[in-house]
């Protein structure tokens, strides 16, 4: 790639230091954009045969020890313009933690968006999937996204061009990516409650640790965190990766996991519901990467 860019490309870059989970080889290429437009036009400048994964917190998502080939694109602290359309509705870019949303919002007088506090990722992801907390999920409050493609640059989407279901959205093409959204919102008649639900997340969840969230989806009627405690699978170790005591949806780096520990750890939970409770718990961390 000859053409020149304002963002910071890197090569042979260990991700460990990307992800909440702390683990990952290294990528063939991190670029870090400027902005919306230079994220553009390093995309589109691309050979056509190259892979791209998108990553902002590096959350909810486990890089293999054998890391990525292509290009991996930070949008962490870029990309991340955020602004009132209206007196209902709010511009964010992907590269915005969900968490920066839920204040700005907030602090505009605007409720709905509170629950996006409890999302430890960026917009992007939360996008991509779904992403929810306290009962409200993300394309609740989507009215259009702005989609990136190498073929095709960017398009202004309506948010009914996507078939939403629970934590997965269809119709994203390959290597393409969600990069803005505007967010329809309501007038709050009452103070945010950001902090209690904070102080909710924090006293149920082992945030002291590095995790990726939530790793499995609830199936119906049900969760994954209740499945695995009656299970007895609290505190399970394989390497330095465990199944939390404090919530057994949440598999934690202890110190010294690699990719290969936690993946292992999360098959063993998957088979050992099975067996014991015959269900087959679904992955809601996207696994990437090569082994």
């Amino acid at each position: 790639m000859s053409q020149v860019f304002s963002g910071q490309l890197l090569y042979d870059q260990p991700m460990a230091s990307y992800t909440s989970w702390r683990v990952g080889g290294k990528a063939d290429k991190l670029y870090k954009p400027n902005d919306k437009q230079d994220l553009q036009d390093f995309v589109v400048a691309l050979p056509s045969d190259t892979a791209i994964f998108y990553l902002g917190l590096g959350s909810n998502v486990l890089i293999r020890d054998g890391g990525i080939r292509g290009a991996v694109i930070n949008t962490r602290g870029n990309v991340k313009q955020m602004q009132l359309i209206n007196e209902l509705s709010v511009y964010v870019e992907c590269g915005v933690p969900c968490a920066h949303v839920a204040k700005f919002c907030a602090e505009h007088g605007l409720a709905g968006a509170d629950f996006l506090a409890g999302i430890p990722g960026t917009m992007g992801g939360a996008l991509k999937m779904n992403a929810g907390a306290f009962g409200a999920e993300t394309w609740g409050l989507v009215a259009s996204v702005e989609v990136l493609s190498p073929e095709s640059g960017l398009i202004t989407h309506q948010a009914a061009d996507f078939k939403v279901d629970y934590r997965s959205v269809s119709g994203l093409k390959k290597n393409s990516c969600f990069i803005s959204a505007v967010l329809t919102l309501s007038v709050s008649k009452q103070a945010s409650d950001i902090k209690a639900l904070l102080a909710k997340r924090n006293a149920t969840q082992p945030t002291n640790l590095p995790s990726c969230g939530s790793v499995f989806k609830n199936p119906d009627g049900d969760y994954a965190a209740r499945l695995i405690e009656v299970s007895d699978l609290k505190g399970v170790t394989i390497g330095g990766a465990a199944v939390s005591t404090k919530h057994a949806n949440f598999i934690v780096n202890t110190g010294n996991a690699t990719a290969f520990d936690i993946e292992q750890l999360i098959h063993y939970v998957q088979q050992q519901v099975l067996e014991q409770q015959g269900v087959l718990l679904s992955t809601e961390v996207c696994i990437v990467g090569e082994q």
